[in-house]
Protein backbone atom coordinates (compact mmCIF):
# COMPACT_ATOMS: atom_id res chain seq x y z
CA UNK A 1 0.00 0.00 0.00
CA UNK A 2 0.86 3.23 -1.20
CA UNK A 3 -1.01 6.25 0.79
CA UNK A 4 0.08 9.87 0.31
CA UNK A 5 -1.38 11.96 2.99
CA UNK A 6 -1.17 15.96 1.70
CA UNK A 7 -2.54 18.90 2.20
CA UNK A 8 -1.84 22.46 2.97
CA UNK A 9 0.84 23.67 5.95
CA UNK A 10 -1.99 23.61 8.79
CA UNK A 11 -3.97 20.89 8.14
CA UNK A 12 -2.88 18.50 10.35
CA UNK A 13 -1.15 15.72 8.49
CA UNK A 14 2.07 15.36 10.85
CA UNK A 15 -0.43 15.28 14.10
CA UNK A 16 -2.78 13.07 12.10
CA UNK A 17 -0.30 10.68 10.89
CA UNK A 18 1.49 9.97 14.58
CA UNK A 19 -1.43 8.04 15.69
CA UNK A 20 -0.70 5.81 12.76
CA UNK A 21 2.91 5.32 13.22
CA UNK A 22 2.04 1.83 15.67
CA UNK A 23 0.06 0.40 12.93
CA UNK A 24 1.69 1.49 9.54
CA UNK A 25 5.10 2.55 8.35
CA UNK A 26 4.63 6.25 7.92
CA UNK A 27 7.53 8.50 6.58
CA UNK A 28 7.26 11.97 7.45
CA UNK A 29 9.01 13.28 4.36
CA UNK A 30 9.58 17.00 5.65
CA UNK A 31 12.00 15.91 8.47
CA UNK A 32 13.76 13.83 5.98
CA UNK A 33 14.42 16.72 3.70
CA UNK A 34 15.32 19.23 6.45
CA UNK A 35 17.94 16.49 7.89
CA UNK A 36 19.64 15.30 4.18
CA UNK A 37 20.99 18.19 2.67
CA UNK A 38 20.54 16.05 -0.87
CA UNK A 39 16.89 16.29 -1.32
CA UNK A 40 16.98 20.09 -1.25
CA UNK A 41 17.99 22.57 -3.75
CA UNK A 42 18.08 26.07 -1.87
CA UNK A 43 16.84 28.22 0.66
CA UNK A 44 13.96 30.45 -0.16
CA UNK A 45 15.07 33.57 2.12
CA UNK A 46 11.46 35.56 0.74
CA UNK A 47 10.00 32.60 2.37
CA UNK A 48 11.50 32.50 5.59
CA UNK A 49 14.42 29.98 4.79
CA UNK A 50 12.06 27.81 3.40
CA UNK A 51 13.80 24.82 1.63
CA UNK A 52 13.02 24.36 -2.05
CA UNK A 53 12.99 20.42 -2.60
CA UNK A 54 14.49 18.60 -5.13
CA UNK A 55 11.82 16.44 -6.33
CA UNK A 56 13.64 13.78 -8.31
CA UNK A 57 16.03 13.71 -5.82
CA UNK A 58 13.29 12.89 -3.00
CA UNK A 59 11.98 10.21 -5.61
CA UNK A 60 14.75 8.57 -5.93
CA UNK A 61 15.64 8.60 -2.15
CA UNK A 62 12.14 6.84 -1.72
CA UNK A 63 12.07 4.56 -4.40
CA UNK A 64 9.73 1.48 -3.85
CA UNK A 65 8.48 3.07 -0.97
CA UNK A 66 5.52 1.37 0.70
CA UNK A 67 3.27 2.58 4.15
CA UNK A 68 1.89 6.53 4.74
CA UNK A 69 3.81 9.27 3.22
CA UNK A 70 3.51 12.66 5.19
CA UNK A 71 3.97 16.24 3.75
CA UNK A 72 2.00 18.97 1.78
CA UNK A 73 4.52 17.27 -1.26
CA UNK A 74 3.16 13.95 -1.04
CA UNK A 75 0.70 14.08 -3.84
CA UNK A 76 3.74 14.73 -6.45
CA UNK A 77 5.20 11.49 -5.86
CA UNK A 78 3.70 7.80 -6.57
CA UNK A 79 0.98 5.90 -4.30
CA UNK A 80 -1.76 3.76 -4.34
CA UNK A 81 -4.52 7.16 -3.03
CA UNK A 82 -4.38 10.24 -1.88
CA UNK A 83 -5.92 11.99 1.54
CA UNK A 84 -6.18 15.83 1.04
CA UNK A 85 -6.75 17.23 4.75
CA UNK A 86 -8.52 20.10 4.87
CA UNK A 87 -8.89 23.18 7.16
CA UNK A 88 -10.81 26.20 7.56
CA UNK A 89 -8.71 29.23 5.72
CA UNK A 90 -8.98 30.97 9.58
CA UNK A 91 -7.43 28.24 11.28
CA UNK A 92 -4.44 27.62 8.84
CA UNK A 93 -3.41 30.86 9.69
CA UNK A 94 -4.17 30.88 13.23
CA UNK A 95 -2.33 27.20 13.34
CA UNK A 96 1.00 28.71 10.88
CA UNK A 97 0.85 32.11 13.47
CA UNK A 98 1.23 29.79 16.31
CA UNK A 99 4.12 28.44 14.42
CA UNK A 100 5.59 31.67 14.69
CA UNK A 101 5.28 31.58 10.70
CA UNK A 102 4.96 34.89 9.24
CA UNK A 103 1.82 36.89 8.10
CA UNK A 104 2.85 36.81 4.78
CA UNK A 105 3.08 33.10 4.74
CA UNK A 106 0.24 32.32 7.28
CA UNK A 107 -2.01 34.44 4.99
CA UNK A 108 -0.51 32.60 1.18
CA UNK A 109 -1.39 29.36 2.51
CA UNK A 110 -4.87 30.32 3.63
CA UNK A 111 -5.81 31.42 0.39
CA UNK A 112 -4.31 28.52 -1.00
CA UNK A 113 -6.24 26.27 1.29
CA UNK A 114 -9.38 28.50 -0.14
CA UNK A 115 -8.27 27.86 -3.99
CA UNK A 116 -7.79 23.82 -3.65
CA UNK A 117 -4.27 23.85 -4.66
CA UNK A 118 -3.05 20.93 -3.30
CA UNK A 119 -6.49 19.07 -3.76
CA UNK A 120 -6.47 20.42 -7.34
CA UNK A 121 -3.08 19.28 -7.58
CA UNK A 122 -3.63 16.03 -6.48
CA UNK A 123 -6.86 15.16 -8.71
CA UNK A 124 -4.67 16.01 -11.75
CA UNK A 125 -1.75 14.11 -10.76
CA UNK A 126 -3.87 10.58 -9.11
CA UNK A 127 -7.38 11.16 -10.60
CA UNK A 128 -10.40 12.07 -8.93
CA UNK A 129 -11.26 8.02 -8.50
CA UNK A 130 -8.03 7.87 -6.08
CA UNK A 131 -8.30 11.23 -4.11
CA UNK A 132 -9.81 11.46 -0.58
CA UNK A 133 -11.12 14.76 1.53
CA UNK A 134 -10.97 15.14 4.86
CA UNK A 135 -12.00 18.08 6.81
CA UNK A 136 -10.20 18.44 9.84
CA UNK A 137 -11.87 21.44 11.07
CA UNK A 138 -13.90 20.13 13.91
CA UNK A 139 -12.08 17.25 14.54
CA UNK A 140 -9.05 16.11 16.67
CA UNK A 141 -5.77 14.39 15.22
CA UNK A 142 -7.11 10.84 16.77
CA UNK A 143 -10.28 11.98 14.89
CA UNK A 144 -8.54 12.38 11.43
CA UNK A 145 -6.48 9.29 12.11
CA UNK A 146 -9.36 7.03 12.01
CA UNK A 147 -10.46 8.25 9.20
CA UNK A 148 -7.41 8.03 7.28
CA UNK A 149 -7.30 4.64 8.58
CA UNK A 150 -10.73 3.96 6.65
CA UNK A 151 -9.04 4.83 3.42
CA UNK A 152 -6.54 2.31 4.05
CA UNK A 153 -9.00 -0.46 4.76
CA UNK A 154 -11.30 0.47 1.96
CA UNK A 155 -13.91 1.65 3.86
CA UNK A 156 -14.69 5.39 2.87
CA UNK A 157 -15.26 6.05 -0.83
CA UNK A 158 -13.26 8.86 -2.75
CA UNK A 159 -14.37 12.30 -1.93
CA UNK A 160 -12.46 15.20 -3.81
CA UNK A 161 -14.33 18.53 -4.21
CA UNK A 162 -16.93 18.25 -1.03
CA UNK A 163 -14.56 20.88 0.95
CA UNK A 164 -15.37 24.12 0.06
CA UNK A 165 -13.63 27.08 1.36
CA UNK A 166 -14.53 29.63 -1.17
CA UNK A 167 -16.28 32.10 0.86
CA UNK A 168 -12.70 33.37 2.95
CA UNK A 169 -11.52 35.03 -0.25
Amino acid sequence: MKLAVTGTPGTGKTSATEHLEDEYDVIHLNERIKDDESLWIEQDEERGGSLVADLDAIAAELGDWSGILESHLAHYFDADDVVVLRATPEQIETRLLDRGESEATARENAESEALDVILTEAVEEHGEDHVYEIDTSDRTPEEVAAEIERVVEGDREPSAGEVDFMEYL
